[in-house]
């Protein structure tokens, strides 16, 4: 049974418009007292430890992580993603369905579950595909799949090009009261491309893929929410025309949410440098502007969550020329800390920024996590948003070491990460009084 204090915390948890010093008591992995007075309320001889001004936020909830399990389990495991998760402060994340075979039966949806039942150290759950094989031409049993345990419907990388089938989906889905989660590149529009297109990319010699491969992917998609009635997620925006749409349709009524990776936060295309395919990723990196004007979008909460858009590839795929490398960067790991840059720049405020990265999107899809109320499991983070660090390829611990954030500098890092209470993550060296 977990029984243990932590005092002398800052706890920030906005699913409570909490931001105030005091403890967080702990009886058998549930939050049994927060705040100010929670330390009176504790049993005697319980374990106690003093955090020493340390921050205590909710549990990271992580909507957008490609696994390579099963199929290709040389990228990444369940195990292994679990154990990066941890270390980014992420208690809960969403595996999406494009593995191998992918995840559009029953059976799969099983397999995940138990396998993160036996092996991971933080909650997973599973996504469903939207259609078969991902291939947008046929529905999935979405009942079934839900009935089974999937969080979300989603095709994954890939956008569905017929629009009577995405129009039906949507349809399907509403009934059952599931978010239809979907990436938005027009797949004729990016044909080719490698990179945003604009100036930089005519520079480095390499075809461009256009803003509006995004827009118009994603407008059509806001139309048929508007038309079906769907709860709508679009997964991973990039530009801010495209944050306009969101704000228009939301305005309007519409059941319509939108995320971001931490990647369109925090970096640019300038990044790329001299071909760094660690840097290629899908939808591409935008221009400096596009990156502060989404920052903003995430600071009005015109984008509902930040996600890691974790995606592991091997040296296979990745030591290519930029053109033929696959797109994808981890980031499990990273999430947290480079999400604080975003703070210390003074883009989005602390507590906006732990709402988009547990409060929100637990509450988009269900789950159990992103809050610190009394009787929620104890699914927390402990930070320090000063401590100074650098990235080196030899502490990552997921299976694929394609990181965008390689050798980068950090201010701010998870020092433990609690699951029900136990610890799943201690980094000894940053705590107090060690």
């Amino acid at each position: 049974m977990t029984r243990r204090l932590l005092t002398n915390a800052r706890i920030i948890d906005p699913s409570q418009g909490m931001d105030e010093t005091g403890a967080v008591l702990i009886i058998d992995g549930q939050i049994a007292a927060i705040g100010a007075n929670a330390a009176a309320t504790a049993p005697e001889g319980i374990d106690t430890e003093d955090l020493g001004g340390l921050i205590v936020v909710p549990g990271l909830v992580d909507t957008c992580v490609h696994i390579g399990e099963p199929g290709g389990e040389h990228r990444e495991t369940i195990a292994s993603a679990s154990r990066a998760a941890a270390r980014g402060g992420v208690t809960s994340l969403i595996m999406m369905p494009d593995t191998d075979p992918v995840i559009d039966d029953v059976s799969l949806v099983d397999f995940v579950q138990r396998a993160a039942r036996d092996e991971a150290i933080v909650s997973v759950y599973p996504a469903a595909a939207l259609t078969k094989g991902l291939r947008g031409e046929q529905m999935t049993e979405f009942g079934l799949l839900l009935d089974a345990g999937a969080v979300m419907l989603s095709n994954g990388r890939e956008t569905v090009k017929d629009t009577l089938m995405m129009r039906r989906a949507m349809t399907y889905a509403r009934d059952f009261g599931a978010v239809v989660a979907c990436a938005t590149q027009d797949s004729y529009l990016s044909s080719g491309g490698v990179m945003n297109e604009g100036l930089f990319a005519s520079w480095l010699g390499l075809p461009g893929i256009p803003r509006e491969a995004e827009i118009i992917a994603l407008e059509r998609d806001l139309r048929l929410a508007a038309l079906t009635g769907a709860r709508y997620h679009a997964l991973k925006l990039s530009v801010p025309e495209s944050a306009a749409a969101v704000r228009s349709s939301k305005a309007a009524g519409h059941a319509v949410t939108a995320g971001i990776s931490i990647n369109h936060l925090t970096l640019n295309e300038t990044d790329i440098g001299e071909y760094r395919t660690f840097f290629r990723l899908s939808p591409p990196l935008r221009s400096e502007d596009d990156r502060r004007a989404m920052a903003a979008a995430v600071a009005d909460g015109t984008i509902d969550v930040i996600s890691s858009s974790h995606d592991p590839q091997d040296v296979d795929t990745k030591r290519l020329p930029f053109a033929d490398a696959a797109n994808g960067a981890i980031g499990l790991e990273t999430l947290l800390a480079a999400a604080l840059r975003l703070y210390h720049s003074g883009d989005v405020p602390l507590a906006r920024l732990i709402e988009a990265l547990s409060c929100r999107p637990a509450e988009i899809f269900g789950l159990p996590g992103g809050t610190l109320k009394v009787g929620a499991a104890a699914d927390l983070a402990i930070i320090d948003p000063d401590y100074p660090w650098m990235l080196s390829k030899d502490d990552i611990v997921s299976r694929s070491k394609n990181s965008a954030f390689e050798d980068a500098r950090f201010s701010g890092k998870v020092l433990q990460t609690l699951v029900a209470g136990a610890s799943v993550y201690r980094a000894d060296e940053g705590l107090p009084g060690r």
